[in-house]
Formats: C-alpha cells, sequence, structure tokens
C-alpha cells in the first residue's frame, strides 16, 4: 500500500477513515491490525481486499494495482487470492456444514466429488469431522467458526483475512481459534491479517500495526509471538491444488 486516503462523503462533511497510509505485508506472516473501534482498521482491511476502493494511493498484489480493477477483476481477485474469517461467521443458515465449507470451490466449477472430499478433509482438521450435517443453528459458536475457518482456508488463498475472528467467543475458545488459524496459514506459508482490538490476540502476530484516527500510529515485530504448544502436531491439510475442470 502507498500512500493510501480514503475519504466518505456525507452530504457536505468529509470524513477521513485513513490518512497517508503506506505498509508492505509479506508472503507467510501474520499480521495485526490493531486498534478501538472507529480507528480505520476494518477499512484498511476492506481496502486491501478489493471491497472498497481508496480514494487516493496505491494498493499492489503481485505487481497489479487493485485500486485500478474492474468489479469482474476484483471478483476474480477475491475468488482466487482471498479468503475471510469473520466475526460473525457469515455461514448460510440453509446449508450444512458440509455445503458451507465447499461453497468457495463450487464458483472454482470443481467437480462435486473433489469439492466434497475436499470439504470433508477441512472439517477433519477443525475437528468437526462427526458434525458436516449439522446446519449453523445446530452448532455451537465455536463450532461454527470452525466451519467459517475451514471455508476460508479451502482452496489456499493467498491472503486470509480475519475481522475480529474471536469476537464473539469465550476465552478459551478464542484461544483455540486463534491457535488453529495461526497454525494452518504458517503450515500453508499464507499471509494472515488480524484485525482487533484485543492485545491478547495481537500476542500472535510477527507484526503489529497500531492505526488511531484513521492513521498509523506505530507498527511493532514481535520476535516471539504465541504458537500452540500445547498441540505440536500438525494440522491435517487435504490437498487443495486447485485446477478447474
Amino acid at each position: 500500500m502507498k500512500n493510501v486516503r480514503k475519504v466518505y462523503k456525507m452530504g457536505e462533511e468529509r470524513i477521513v477513515a485513513l490518512n497517508q497510509i503506506t505498509l508492505d505485508f509479506e508472503k507467510g506472516k501474520v499480521y495485526c491490525l490493531l486498534g478501538t473501534s472507529g480507528s480505520g482498521k476494518s477499512t484498511l482491511l476492506n481496502l486491501i481486499a478489493g471491497l472498497e476502493k481508496p480514494t487516493k494511493g496505491e494498493i499492489i498484489f503481485k505487481s497489479a494495482h487493485v485500486e485500478r480493477m474492474s468489479e469482474k477483476q476484483l471478483a476474480d481477485y477475491r475468488q482466487k487470492y482471498i479468503g475471510f474469517v469473520f466475526q460473525s461467521y457469515n455461514l448460510l443458515p440453509s446449508l450444512s456444514a458440509l455445503e458451507n465449507v465447499t461453497m468457495p470451490l463450487i464458483f472454482k466449477k470443481i467437480r462435486k466429488k473433489k469439492r466434497v472430499a475436499r470439504a470433508r478433509s477441512m472439517l477433519k482438521s477443525v475437528g468437526l469431522a462427526d458434525r458436516e450435517k449439522h446446519k449453523p443453528s445446530q452448532l455451537s459458536g465455536g463450532q461454527q467458526q470452525r466451519v467459517s475457518i475451514a471455508r476460508a482456508f479451502i482452496s489456499q488463498p493467498a491472503i486470509v483475512f480475519a475481522d475480529e475472528p474471536t469476537g464473539n467467543l469465550d476465552t478459551k475458545t478464542t484461544f483455540e481459534m486463534m491457535d488453529l488459524i495461526t497454525k494452518m496459514a504458517k503450515e500453508n506459508d499464507q499471509t494472515l491479517i488480524i484485525v482487533t482490538h484485543d492485545l491478547d490476540i495481537a500476542k500472535y502476530a510477527n507484526t503489529v500495526i497500531y492505526i488511531r484516527d484513521g492513521s498509523i500510529e506505530r507498527i511493532e515485530d514481535n520476535p516471539d509471538p504465541i504458537v500452540n504448544k500445547d498441540n505440536p502436531d500438525p494440522v491435517e491439510m487435504p490437498d487443495i491444488k486447485i485446477q478447474p475442470n
């Protein structure tokens, strides 16, 4: 990101959500965008993900300018390179856990047999092999978030965004989810960008970016991020090299 600025117009009023943001994100690292509500951290995430366009500045991914992309190009960019884990899970209530996890592969035109096999493997990886037929209303908050994590990682996107991923969870489940998300990202050499206001969550990141009033207050590298010491075994990940059929 180079000199990114985002201004919203509300009538005659202009609200500066982000002001002169310049950041570099490296492959395989965990980043935390840390700030209070209204600081601009979610706007920053939306810009990187191509959900909004900056008022000024450049957002460059693999030498491509995200801010110049058409709506179709942005949709392709998100489909190919981006995964999301949301605070509110955003699962489709009428679909089973298995069906929710397969959704990204449907858009990639993966055949049903292959995508179901991969989704089952992903659910096993997040500890929900026995819940594949359950709908979201039949799952606890922690289980729903595990389904959301499986869906975000199923197509091995280059970047995974976690927007307040533990905001609706109790303390024990919060750390279980953070262990799972960071472990999966690191083992697959993915970039993980976490948006949070929680200092405990920030301890999982390699780099913490403090945001206040739309500006970067400071950037701190964390030489000793939290790792899941209680479970040293690798997360079992399915083979999900995507080759559309």
